[in-house]
C-alpha cells in the first residue's frame, strides 16, 4: 500500500534491519509507535511484470486471477494495496490498506470493479477482510504448514499501484514481529516488494498461500505473515472488527 507509517528497529538473525510497513521508513527506537499515516504519490510509473516466478504457467495463471488491486479513497488521501480472494466473495489485505477509508475500490486481473460490502480489521495483526458484493474470479489454496529457511515463494500484487507484478525471493529466516514483539513470530524473504504490494499474498512452487506480505525494511527484505498465524487470526471471527474509515 502506498501508505507508510513509521515504526521502530527490529533483529533479524545478529543484524538490526530499520522496518518500513507498508513499505515506508522508520525511525529507531524507543519511543510510541506512530499513528499517522502519509501517503506517497500514486502518480508513479508502473512497474513491469517479471516473468511468473518459480509459478508454473497453470499456477501463474490461477495466482493472476485471485489478486486484485485496491484503492483507498480516504477524506483527505489516495493510496492503493494489493489483496487477494480467500472465496468467492471474501478478501484478504493489510489492515493499513483499508484503514481510513471513506471508499475502498476494488478490481480485478481483468479490469472488473468489485463492489465492497464492507471491511473489518484485526486488532492483533496488519490484516484486513473484505467482503464483496459479487463473485471474485478465484480463490486459492491456502498450505497447511509454513515455509522454512531456504524454500522459495513468490509475491503477486500490484507495486505502486500498477499492473500486475510477480517477484520471486527465498524465505531466509523468522523474527519477533518487529510491531509488534507480543505478536509472535513472522517470516523474513528476499522477496523485493514496493509501495503497493502490502496485502500480496506470498505463494510456494504449488500456487498455494504460505503467507501475506505487510512490510519491508531498507535493505530490500520482506516481512510476510506465516500461513499458520493466517488460520489462526482467521478462525477467530471474534478477532476482527469494522474498519476505521472517515466521512467525506
Amino acid at each position: 500500500m502506498t501508505p507508510l507509517r513509521t515504526v521502530g528497529r527490529g533483529l533479524v538473525a545478529a543484524g538490526t534491519l530499520a522496518l518500513v510497513v507498508g513499505c515506508g521508513s522508520l525511525p529507531t527506537m524507543p519511543g510510541p509507535m506512530p499513528t499517522d499515516v502519509v501517503p506517497s504519490s500514486v502518480a508513479v510509473p508502473s512497474p513491469a511484470t517479471t516473468g511468473t516466478g518459480n509459478l508454473s504457467p497453470d499456477g501463474f495463471d490461477a495466482a493472476r486471477r485471485m489478486t486484485v488491486r485496491i484503492r483507498n479513497v480516504g477524506c483527505s488521501s489516495l493510496s492503493t494495496g494489493s489483496g487477494f480472494a480467500l472465496d468467492s466473495t471474501t478478501l484478504l489485505t493489510n489492515r493499513h490498506v483499508v484503514a481510513d477509508s471513506a471508499d475502498l475500490q476494488i478490481s480485478t486481473y481483468d479490469g472488473r470493479d468489485v463492489a465492497v460490502t464492507a471491511a473489518t480489521t484485526a486488532a492483533l495483526a496488519d490484516l484486513a477482510i473484505v467482503r464483496t458484493a459479487e463473485p471474485l474470479p478465484a480463490a486459492p489454496v491456502l498450505a497447511d504448514a509454513d515455509p522454512v529457511t531456504g524454500d522459495a515463494v513468490t509475491v503477486v500484487g500490484y507495486p505502486l499501484g500498477g499492473q500486475l507484478t510477480v517477484t520471486s525471493g527465498h524465505v531466509i529466516g523468522e523474527t519477533t514481529d518487529p510491531l509488534n514483539e507480543n505478536f509472535g513470530e513472522v517470516l523474513v524473504t528476499d522477496a523485493a516488494v514496493e509501495p503497493g504490494s502490502s496485502g500480496s499474498a506470498a505463494l510456494d512452487s504449488a500456487g498455494r498461500v504460505v503467507g501475506v506480505v505487510y512490510a519491508k525494511n531498507t535493505t530490500g527484505q520482506s516481512f510476510i505473515l506465516p500461513v499458520s498465524t493466517l488460520r489462526t487470526l482467521l478462525a477467530d471471527e471474534t478477532g476482527f472488527t469494522p474498519s476505521p474509515s472517515c466521512t467525506k
